[in-house]
């Protein structure tokens, strides 16, 4: 068991769940439907990797190695790069504050270190016990 990140996905899940309830019950109807979906987007990825830290934190007893804890990190580095700049995104369309149009271009590296931090959980697994 890796405890903080047991404890990170704790906390990055709790977010996700705030910042979706807030979308849902106060944003919806005040963002444009594109923004609205980016949004979405943001929160369900921050989700779905919240559980893969969870599996990492809890897998990591059994498999422990350098690999391991650097898919837990990707995952992390993942979420706050992927989701974090779609959350920008969306509020700069929001405020309309201009001049963060450049924060879009972050958002690929996250997807790349969700692939990875992926790919090292495969990796560990596999040379572990």
């Amino acid at each position: 068991m890796h405890k903080p990140f047991l404890k990170t996905a704790s906390l990055l899940g709790a977010l996700s769940i705030i910042l979706g309830a807030f979308a849902a019950h106060t944003l919806k109807e005040r963002m444009e439907p594109d923004v609205y979906t980016v949004f979405e987007t943001a929160v369900r990825y921050q989700f779905y990797h919240v559980f893969a830290l969870l599996a990492v934190g809890i897998l990591y007893g059994n498999f422990p190695s350098a690999i391991m804890r650097w898919a837990g990190y990707l995952f992390i580095i993942g979420i706050i790069l992927f989701s974090g700049s779609l959350y920008l995104l969306c509020y700069a369309k929001f405020s309309l504050v201009a001049g963060l149009n450049w924060v879009g271009a972050i958002t690929p590296i996250g997807g790349a270190a969700f692939i990875a931090g992926w790919i090292m959980l495969f990796l560990a697994i596999k040379k572990g016990k």
